[in-house]
């Protein structure tokens, strides 16, 4: 018999093990079953959406309406075109190439199954192109469970012969009604991974529940044997609602327990208690600030303020929209700490991200960020920027400074995190654009206070997130979140322009940027990429280059183009990841300083850049962006007292899926809206990504987006059992659960090789 644990190869074979690992990184039983159907086929219908993409492999069944033979036209031999009638709107079309081969089986009246790749040959008509195909017995032969012969080609035939016994065939799950139908690929197709599903089904031990039978009635879910078997082979529609309900629930806490977990882990901790003074940096600053802080802003820094004031780790995320004042709210909190005899922390994913807020601090604070200087306010601290590719005096001075105390908030990149990195007395680690950071990465920078003792924490992001998503990636952080614009944001106008329909309104962008500077403002023009990668291999021959796809503009040829035509008139400079950091750093700084007007540039602006003066922004390619770097990128302009406007520029197909989502982002500047269409638009578990040590590879059913109750049911229980089991040594098929959702390696299969 059969385990979940259990080698694919000591149960498939090794051939067939082999496939599915390299197709799926599929390598034990489990992985197998919890590959689930993404649809399911019913008879007389088509097997997937009626207008699928072209190159999809789909498949369908139905009944052959019509058949004709024609001659090819460029070669010997016969076309076959069939229309097959599935009960949708229209009938399918497929085209044999072989026809006077198959015309004999496939023919007029006869039920078939066709499984292949769709060719849309019209802008309204698609056909699937030579599919397999296996002849299916008539809806009058429902009785006969066995076919002495098989009549089809390809996978189909396969799959057919593989279910063949002593007796022939079992047609019998052909005409069930739900077929399961798999993520595939063109090796393995769907019907390769239901054989094999269906053969470890049939040699399965039962499962050892992990939830308690209590609480699976309580919600009244399956038991989870039941409910592998069922989502894989349902007799009815509610058997596949409630082996769903079942597996969701399970992936949703599964997380939880792992959210909850890291929670009491952090709430064990100590932390130095920063309670707020009123005679300190602080409340200096506060007294300065040459505007008001909105209401949102105040509550936030009340909620960090209490959090700190505590000998338990503050661990809070710091959400909020585009320009809404995130950085005023952290810098109060790091001069609370500071304020407490503290050191801080500010972690920036790029350089020049780092850069523009050591920029930003310093010019906030003013004198009262100059301690050690001449002319520093009574109540001042030291801030120093540290990255990996600061000159070498420089880097020592900033470590020096950061190991001696004498630096009140240290800023940098992935620097910081080295262990060369040494602080006096860390308070409070601050991490911008959370996602870009894993936990392990949080944890090395928390881990440099003093012995025994964890500084507090607060995480930003500028990408608004919807609550489900907080709750199943950041639930162990308490979040704030920031919905006002401060005074003074002007409004911003996003225009999609189709490069190919109107190539005249791309030359009118350049020339509304000429008229921007003329009035004194600046603009970027954002682009996809820098330029040819010096270090990779040359493409060899016409088909090399042919395979690259669409061509997309270079930041660095876009530079050449504008500097030369269009912006001729006009200081334009460069910036990218790949210049060196001082010269990233220069070219920065001479935009904020207005010595460049016009920024050609890549994603390296895409959070943190605060130029108040630019107004337009033009991006290029701009399907090649995902909605919430377009976000991001507006986000640039419209921060100062003149209105924006922002070109998105493509040569996407109109009516098409990257021409709907560009005008989906000019129809809105509000964050949270567009952050669930960009949610909607890709596969949800890619939200999780590294930053939760991979938890990406176990949310198969469950929708961060549409599954609120089942998240905060999942919650509610796994913090529950948490504070009364931590470690879950009281429950260890839950332990089992937890551990399978973060475990990316699979420490299991790999002791057992």
């Amino acid at each position: 018999m059969t385990t979940l644990s259990d080698r694919l190869d000591h149960v498939l074979g090794v051939k067939a093990a082999d496939r599915l690992a390299e197709a799926f990184d599929m390598t034990t039983v489990e992985d197998l079953l919890r590959h689930y159907p993404a649809r399911y086929a019913t008879q007389g219908q088509p097997l997937t959406e009626e207008e699928p993409e072209e190159g999809a492999h789909i498949t369908v069944i139905g009944r052959i309406t019509k058949t004709e033979l024609r001659p090819m036209k460029n070669r010997r031999g016969s076309l076959l075109k069939v229309q097959l009638d599935t009960g949708a709107t229209r009938p399918i079309e497929a085209t044999f190439f072989n026809g006077d081969k198959v015309r004999y089986l496939v023919k007029d009246g006869v039920r078939a199954m066709m499984s292949g790749t769709v060719h849309w040959w019209r802008p309204d008509r698609w056909n699937l192109s030579h599919p397999d195909y296996l002849i299916l017995p008539d809806k009058a032969e429902a009785g006969v469970e066995q076919l002495t012969s098989v009549r089809g080609s390809g996978a189909l035939r396969g799959l057919a012969q593989s279910a063949k016994g002593a007796g022939g065939v079992d047609a019998s799950f052909f005409e069930r009604e739900f077929v399961p139908v798999y993520p595939a690929t063109a090796k393995v197709q769907s019907w390769d991974l239901l054989a094999c599903i269906r053969q470890v089904l049939d040699q399965l031990d039962p499962i050892d529940d992990p939830l308690p039978a209590d609480l699976r009635e309580e919600r009244n879910l399956l038991e989870v044997s039941d409910a592998l078997r069922l989502i894989h082979l349902p007799e009815h529609k509610l058997d596949i609602e409630r082996a769903r309900d079942r597996l969701r629930f399970d992936e949703a806490l599964a997380l939880q327990l792992v959210l909850a977990e890291r929670r009491h882990e952090v709430e064990g901790r100590t932390a130095p208690a920063c309670p707020p003074r009123t005679d300190g940096i602080a409340a200096d600053f506060d007294e300065r600030l040459p505007f008001g802080l909105t209401e949102g802003q105040r509550q936030v820094i009340d909620e960090i303020s209490d959090d700190m004031s505590r000998t338990r780790p503050m661990h809070r995320l710091l959400q909020g929209e585009v320009g809404s004042g995130k950085t005023i709210v952290a810098l109060h909190a790091m001069l609370q700490a500071v304020d407490a005899g503290r050191q801080c922390a500010l972690l920036a994913p790029t350089e020049v991200l780092a850069a523009q807020h050591y920029r930003s601090l310093r010019a906030m604070l003013g004198d009262l960020g100059t301690a050690g200087e001449l002319g520093a306010a009574e109540n001042s601290t030291k801030v120093v920027l540290l990255t990996g590719s600061m000159s070498a005096a420089a880097k020592k001075s900033a470590l020096l400074d950061a190991v001696t105390g004498e630096a009140g908030i240290v800023i940098g990149t992935h620097a910081l995190i080295q262990d060369a990195v040494e602080f006096f007395d860390l308070g409070l680690v601050v991490v911008d654009e959370q996602h870009r950071f894993g936990v392990e990465q949080r944890d090395a920078l928390r881990a440099k206070a003093k012995g025994g003792v964890s500084p507090h924490l607060l995480v930003m992001t500028a990408t608004p997130i919807p609550r489900t998503i907080a709750m199943t990636t950041l639930g162990d952080l308490e979040t704030s979140t920031l919905t006002q614009l401060p005074k003074g944001r002007s409004p911003i106008t996003s225009k999609v322009v189709a490069r190919k329909l109107h190539p005249a309104w791309v030359e009118r962008a350049w020339e509304r940027i000429v008229e921007e500077v003329g009035q004194g403002r600046q603009a970027y023009v954002v682009c996809s990429r820098i330029g040819e990668d010096p270090d990779a291999p040359p493409a060899k021959g016409k088909k090399a280059e042919e395979k690259e796809g669409p061509t997309t503009q270079a930041a660095v040829d876009m530079y050449e183009t504008l500097s030369t035509g269009p912006l001729a008139g006009v200081r334009v400079g460069l910036l990218h990841g790949r210049l060196p950091s001082d010269e990233k750093d220069h070219v920065m700084r001479q935009f904020n300083d207005g010595a460049i007007d016009v920024l050609v540039c890549t994603t390296v602006v895409e959070v943190g850049v605060d130029v108040p003066n630019a107004t337009v922004m033009v991006i290029v390619d701009a399907d090649r962006f995902g909605v919430s770097q377009l976000h991001q990128l507006r986000g640039r302009i419209g921060r100062g007292k003149h209105p924006g406007l922002c070109l998105l520029v493509t040569d996407a197909a109109p009516g098409g899926t990257a021409m709907a989502r560009l005008e989906a982002v000019a129809a809105t500047t509000d964050g949270f809206e567009l952050s669930v269409l960009d949610l909607r638009q890709r596969r949800e578990g890619d939200v999780l990504g590294s930053a939760q040590s991979g938890t990406a590879r176990s949310l198969r059913l469950l929708s961060l987006l549409d599954d609120l109750e089942v998240i905060t049911a999942a919650q509610d229980l796994a913090r529950r059992i948490v504070a009364e089991d931590p470690g879950l040594e009281k429950h260890p098929g839950l332990a089992g659960m937890m551990n399978a959702a973060v475990d990316g390696e699979r420490l299991e299969y790999l002791a057992k090789s």
